[in-house]
């Protein structure tokens, strides 16, 4: 009802920051945040490299006896991804309640220490494990992030800022796969190449415990929370900072959007005003990660599939890894002009054609071409999608809603290696992009018929109910 809106000091925060423009300060605060990210995608896009070195060691085969066995690939695959559900479906709660930046920090050292106990594991299940223990941490870390940034960044530079950061976040793809290329062959000190460039990132992710102390909290969250002095003081020191470094003023904040003044509780999603929203990005999550994950984990086991060898397999891997911190950054020019949920369609069909395409090839050029285009795809859903769900909903219940929908992204992706890995033993690469491209329809679909726009707008605005636009 209109009656119980008012403007807060969580909107009238909104319209400061909204106003302020990205100059370096705030650019230095968006590659704090991402940094976090960057270890977040290195633990994730382990899989598909160090793959070779496990099925070496014999931990781990390419495919499986029976569809759920737990000595194949799909089995790592989907413990990192049970724990990846568990943390964004029930833990994600806690930045709603503690804050964006303590459970930022937290998160990565329980990936840190979980992913260093991991390396030194010599069996499928105590692999698995670990890798599980991990995966909580980073389902956490990746709402986490994906909320800080939306609540720092000016409306009109969200997309911009997201496909930057997906950027700075992607970075560790060619650096994962260079150092599987170089180590997976070698076992220095007696331990596996493999091990090693698992120890190399969860050891680096400690540098992140440093990099807190130059973060400030979210003013958003703090002003939410009813902390409307503290909320003051970061806006202010940011502000000052800012305009600093703009000349020494700037311009004056817009008339702050009315909004509902209640404490969130997850219940909220399920309400007539965020319920076809929550539905919608459920069921897109659920799809999305069977094309993103379906190609980015399995491509040097498909590339082996079609017939190339193991090292030129880690080598085209490399060279096509570097479309992912690469393409975000071209996409930049034109992330906040093409309408985001336009883009996110337009990438699924994308990954699609083009995951069908590179199905069909055996030599080395129309492989790397069409998979470096396919990662291009890939890293257009990436940046799209997370900028998009965190825009739909309102602060108070951000990373727990966005948390529950990407859950789904999580939970679909510990059955997807399973059935991919069947798919591949039945059909060949071929039935696996065409199982992918089955489920990148169903994303557009979703999104195309009920997803709201959002480019340009407020938080406030994206997130006010239906029918009280005035």
């Amino acid at each position: 009802m209109a009656s119980t809106l008012t403007v807060t000091p969580a909107a009238e925060i909104t319209a400061r920051l909204d106003r302020l423009p990205m100059t370096r300060h705030m650019w230095v605060l968006v590659l704090l945040i991402s940094l976090g990210g960057w270890f977040d995608t290195y633990a994730i896009f382990l899989t598909g490299s160090i793959a070779p070195g496990m099925f070496a060691d014999k931990i781990f085969t390419p495919t499986t006896v029976s569809l759920f066995g737990f000595t194949g690939l799909a089995s790592f695959i989907a413990a990192l991804f049970a724990g990846l559900f568990i943390g964004t479906m029930f833990f994600t709660q806690a930045a709603d309640r503690f804050g964006r930046r303590a459970v930022f920090t937290y998160s990565l050292v329980w990936y840190c220490v979980a992913t260093l106990v991991m390396a030194f594991q010599y069996t499928a299940n105590g692999v698995n494990l670990w890798r599980f223990i991990a995966g909580v941490g980073i389902g956490v870390e990746l709402v986490t992030v994906d909320t800080f940034i939306s609540e720092l960044v000016p409306k009109r530079a969200r997309g911009r800022v997201f496909a930057i950061q997906q950027s700075i976040g992607f970075i560790p793809v060619p650096v994962v796969a260079l150092l599987a290329w170089l180590l997976n062959p070698t076992a220095p000190f007696g331990l596996s190449g493999w091990r090693w460039v698992v120890i190399i990132g969860s050891v680096g992710a400690i540098i992140v415990w440093f990099v807190r102390l130059r973060m400030p909290e979210s003013p958003r969250w703090l002003a939410q929370q009813g902390r409307v002095d503290e909320a003051d003081r970061v806006m202010s020191a940011i502000e000052a900072k800012v305009a600093a470094e703009a000349g020494g003023t700037l311009p004056a904040p817009e008339p702050p959007v009315v909004e509902d003044p209640r404490k969130g509780k997850l219940s909220e999603i399920f309400n007539p005003t965020y319920r076809s929203r929550t539905i919608m990005l459920s069921v897109a999550n659920f799809f999305q990660t069977i094309g993103f994950y379906g190609f980015a984990n399995w491509v040097p086991t498909l590339l082996i599939a079609n017939g190339i060898h193991v090292s030129q397999t880690l080598e085209y891997s490399f060279i096509i890894a570097f479309a992912y911190p690469l393409f975000p950054l071209f996409s930049s020019m034109f992330a906040d002009r093409i309408e985001r949920k336009w883009q996110v369609c337009l990438s699924c069909i994308g990954i699609a054609v083009f995951g069908v395409a590179f199905a069909f090839q055996t030599s080395a050029v129309p492989l790397i071409i069409i998979g470096t285009i396919q990662t291009m795809m890939n890293a257009w859903l990436s940046f799209s999608a997370h900028n998009y769900q965190a825009e739909l909903f309102p602060t108070r219940i951000r990373a727990t809603a966005v948390g529950f929908v990407y859950s789904w992204s999580r939970f679909s992706t510990i059955f997807t290696g399973f059935i991919i890995a069947a798919t591949l033993q039945r059909f060949g690469v071929p039935g696996v992009f065409l199982f992918i491209a089955g489920a990148m329809a169903v994303v557009v679909i979703s999104v195309a018929m009920f997803g709201p726009r959002t480019n340009r707008l407020s938080l406030e605005e994206i997130a006010r109910p239906v029918g009280q636009e005035s």
